[in-house]
C-alpha cells in the first residue's frame, strides 16, 4: 500500500501565500498556529530561544500525529510584530519598545491536547522551559495588503509604505498587527537576498 501523502499547508492554502512585487489584495481564512510571545530585540537571547521552543514543539506534535497516522510537513516560521508608541513603524521605533509573537501553522486537526502532551514531553526530556510557553491559537486576518519584500529587514519601511498606499487608494485603513511569512534562513542568506512576505490585516 503507497504511503499517504505529506500534507503542505503552503500548498493547500497557496492562495495566501502569494509573492506579489506590488502591493495586492488576498482574503485569508482562519488558521491554526502554535505560538509563542517575546518583547525585545530580536538577536537578543530570548528571541533564539524561544524560536527553537516553538520548533521543539512543533517537531514533536508533527511526529506524535505522524504515529497516528496524519502526516504533514512542518511549515515555516511566521511573526506578528507591534511596538508601543514611536516612530510611524515599528521598524523606526527602539527595539526594546519591539513585541513580537513568533508563529508556525499547523493542520485543522491539530488540537491543545496535542500541544500540551508534546511540551511535557519534552521537559520531560530536558528541554528548556520556553516549550510550556508555546500555546495553538487561532488567526483570524481576514482581508490582508501583502507584498514579498526582498532585502534585510530593516529596510522594510517603503515596502510598508506602498501597501499602505494601496489600502488607502481602496478606502481601506490597517488594522491589526504586522505579519512577516519568513522564506530565507538569515543564517544561510545574505541580508540583500532575504525573501519575506509582509501582510498587514485592512478594514
Amino acid at each position: 500500500m503507497p504511503a499517504a501523502k505529506k500534507l503542505d499547508l503552503h500548498k493547500l492554502h497557496a492562495a495566501e501565500y502569494v509573492l506579489p512585487r506590488t502591493p495586492r489584495l488576498v482574503e485569508t481564512r482562519p488558521a491554526k498556529y502554535l505560538a509563542i510571545a517575546g518583547s525585545g530585540d530580536p538577536n537578543g537571547p530570548a528571541f533564539g530561544e524561544k524560536v527553537g521552543a516553538l520548533y521543539a514543539v512543533a517537531f514533536a506534535v508533527k511526529m506524535a500525529r505522524k504515529k497516528a497516522g496524519r502526516d504533514y510537513k512542518v511549515a515555516g516560521l511566521e511573526g506578528l510584530w507591534w511596538g508601543v508608541g514611536g516612530g510611524k513603524w515599528m521598524i523606526a521605533q527602539s527595539r526594546a519598545r519591539w513585541r513580537w509573537k513568533l508563529l508556525i501553522r499547523v493542520p485543522e486537526f491539530v488540537v491543545a491536547k496535542d500541544v500540551a502532551t508534546a511540551a511535557k514531553a519534552l521537559l520531560a526530556r530536558g528541554k528548556g522551559k520556553a516549550v510550556a510557553q508555546v500555546k495553538l491559537e487561532t488567526l483570524r486576518e481576514g482581508r490582508c495588503v501583502q507584498m514579498l519584500h526582498v532585502g534585510p529587514y530593516v529596510n522594510e519601511g517603503p515596502t510598508m509604505d506602498a501597501m499602505l498606499a494601496l489600502a488607502k487608494a481602496g478606502g481601506l485603513s490597517f488594522t491589526g498587527r504586522h505579519h512577516e511569512i519568513y522564506l530565507s534562513d538569515p543564517r544561510r542568506v545574505r541580508p540583500e537576498k532575504l525573501r519575506t512576505i509582509l501582510r498587514h490585516p485592512v478594514r
